[in-house]
């Protein structure tokens, strides 16, 4: 049975783990980032039968707005929905604290790399709009270009009732 639930204390290593099987979409160094943002920042996980299949770590940018700086799943239940299932949860969370805007910066497709066009596909059913293309992007590699991704999750502009008629 798939559950999700906040990172518990001393789970770290487990989400480096499944980064490290995840070569071809990970660099070398992103294991100790996502143990060290798993304890900073907002963290969950997917389990299936209590393993720890996959990981959402998410960061405040302010009180209405939050970035999701990792999220992965286990390459073996890749395709399976627990990345659906572990964002949709996430997405709940955070705007049920407040936040009504989520980013993510992944990979653009103008860098040709092939594995994550899938990524992309996956924020895009998920609901993020792809807004600007942003190369250099300070603290990314040289030849990385950031797409910019973008998901309401709550209304920004007031209460719908308030909005004027659509023509």
């Amino acid at each position: 049975m798939n559950a999700v639930r906040r990172v518990a204390a001393g789970e770290a290593p487990a989400l480096a783990a499944i980064v490290r099987g995840l070569p071809e979409y990970f660099t070398d160094d992103v294991p100790g980032k996502v143990e060290h943002d798993a304890d900073s920042h907002e963290a969950w996980v997917i389990t299936d039968d209590g393993t720890i299949t996959g990981f959402v770590i998410a960061a405040r940018k302010s009180p209405g707005g939050a970035e999701i700086l990792w999220i992965a799943v286990d390459a073996r239940r890749r395709g399976q929905g627990h990345g659906t299932r572990l964002l949709n949860n996430v997405m709940d969370d955070l705007a049920q604290t407040g936040v009504s805007v989520v980013t993510v910066k992944t990979l653009d497709s103008s860098a040709g790399y092939a594995p994550y066009e899938a990524t992309r596909a996956f924020y895009e059913h998920n609901g993020f709009v792809y807004v600007d293309t942003i190369d250099p992007l300070p603290g990314w590699p040289p030849g990385n270009p950031a797409a910019i991704y973008a998901a309401a999750i709550r209304l920004t502009r007031g209460e719908r009732d308030s909005l004027p008629p659509r023509p």
